[in-house]
């Protein structure tokens, strides 16, 4: 209705005749506002691109972490066991000989033993690359973190609480326990009480 009344209120145009300034101007905001729509819809379409194009970058970098991670898990330990097979190799070789010398009596055993010493080396040798290392503390003051106590023994020549045997060697990986060793100390009681 109030297009008609727009209409009808603005004089006829003839052909030919210039537009009037107010039809001028409202057609130039018009075409203002179409070129700012046709902007920001261009803009809206990249936008919608760049959010899809990000969501598919995520989407394969969190699948990329996925199979490294399981990939580490499986083959974590690779490296390791590679150089755990010359152990393997060396024990296996080590009882073949063993058994083939078995009729030589002392000789034998003493092969067998300084083998099987080599190999131990070896291993701990392994083991050591890989960030492992012993805790064998015997003479050193019971700590409660590295060691586990199997039992305390009266001992007048020892301190308190000192280890005096190791009955299970302990392991630490790269600093942190993953075996304590099992230990026998001295009890704190002593053995002569002073005369009174």
């Amino acid at each position: 209705m109030q297009d008609e009344e727009m209409t009808t209120n603005m004089p006829p145009q003839e052909e030919g005749a210039e537009p009037s300034p107010e039809f001028v101007a409202e057609e130039a905001f018009l075409d203002a506002r179409g070129a700012e729509i046709e902007t920001l819809q261009a803009q809206i379409a990249e936008l919608k691109n760049a959010v899809l194009r990000e969501r598919a970058d995520s989407d394969n970098l969190r699948k990329r972490f996925e199979r490294e991670k399981e990939s580490a898990l499986k083959f974590g330990s690779e490296k390791l066991i590679k150089e755990l097979l010359p152990v393997i190799d060396s024990l296996t070789l080590g009882l073949e000989a063993a058994k083939a010398h078995e009729a030589e009596g002392r000789q034998a055993l003493d092969h067998f033993i300084e083998g099987s010493s080599m190999t131990l080396k070896l291993l701990l040798d392994v083991l050591q690359k890989n960030g492992v290392s012993e805790l064998d503390p015997v003479g050193e003051k019971l700590d409660p973190e590295l060691h586990q106590a199997l039992s305390v023994i009266p001992s007048p020549d020892a301190e308190p609480n000192t280890i005096l045997h190791v009955a299970q060697k302990g392991y630490l990986l790269n600093g942190r326990v993953i075996r304590a060793a099992q230990v026998i100390v001295a009890d704190g009681a002593q053995k002569n009480p002073p005369q009174a």
